[in-house]
């Protein structure tokens, strides 16, 4: 995706959060993050929002602590959250292309980082209050979706912070059946080493186990927003279980 779509989709998923959020109430649980409300939703998205745009703006070459989330609750936090995701995607929208600014794992340009890094953020909360609110899901794009899941294999957990990892080499498939798009996780005492299958070729060497859904189900489940059992697994289930339970983003 290029950088202007990943500005779009940003622009469209706030939105939708905010609606979602509004719907739900500040105090509904959000079951995908146990312990929250939606005001801590609307927090922290807030905030995330907030600390993004300072590095677009301010042009940061290095890491700079977030403000901590805004002390409102209720309509005043709600248009708290509209007015910063308005500013991050003008922030965004009005950056150079040879934006210098701190970032925290490779990218094209610090741009391309920070437009695609909150689009994907900001979809995953929209998730989490639709949870909330109740009803059926908006759906993700495709396209959005198999980005995500590339910007999670390839970049979240190529990070040393990874914690799946294996004693004895495996070899983990990932596959979205609606677009053929298909990744290579090798798994081993270190961050895993993913490879994106250009085209999905359906002729790939075997794997120990394989997970695959459409692009929208694999994405949700992939971030922990949907069960493994919105996926097909084939081959070593202990695979999918050491996913579950070590793939959390921190």
């Amino acid at each position: 995706m290029k950088i202007a779509e990943h500005i779009r989709s940003l622009d469209h998923e706030g939105r939708l959060l905010a609606d979602a959020a509004q719907e739900a109430g500040t105090g509904a649980p959000v079951p995908t993050c146990p312990g929250w409300q939606v005001n801590d939703l609307l927090g922290h998205t807030a905030m995330v929002h907030t600390w993004a745009a300072a590095f677009v703006t301010e042009g940061h070459t290095s890491y700079v602590p977030d403000a901590g989330h805004p002390d409102l609750d209720g309509p005043e936090l709600l248009d708290r959250f509209r007015a910063g995701h308005r500013l991050l995607v003008e922030a965004l929208e009005r950056a150079p292309q040879d934006l210098e600014c701190w970032a925290f794992f490779a990218a094209p340009s610090p741009l391309a980082f920070w437009a695609r890094r909150q689009a994907h953020e900001t979809t995953i909360h929209r998730v989490d209050a639709e949870f909330a609110r109740g009803g059926p899901l908006s759906p993700v794009a495709s396209d959005l979706a198999v980005d995500g899941v590339d910007e999670l294999l390839r970049g979240f957990h190529a990070r040393p912070k990874s914690r799946v990892r294996t004693d004895v080499p495996r070899t983990l498939r990932v596959r979205a059946t609606d677009t053929g798009s298909a990744w290579t996780v090798r798994l081993s005492t270190e961050p895993p080493a993913t490879v994106r299958e250009e085209g999905g070729s359906s002729v790939l060497p075997p794997a120990d186990c394989e997970l695959s859904a459409n692009a929208h189900e694999l994405y949700l489940a992939l971030w922990n927003r949907l069960p493994l059992a919105a996926l097909t697994v084939a081959g070593d289930p202990e695979l999918a279980r050491l996913w579950r339970d070590n793939s959390s983003v921190v």
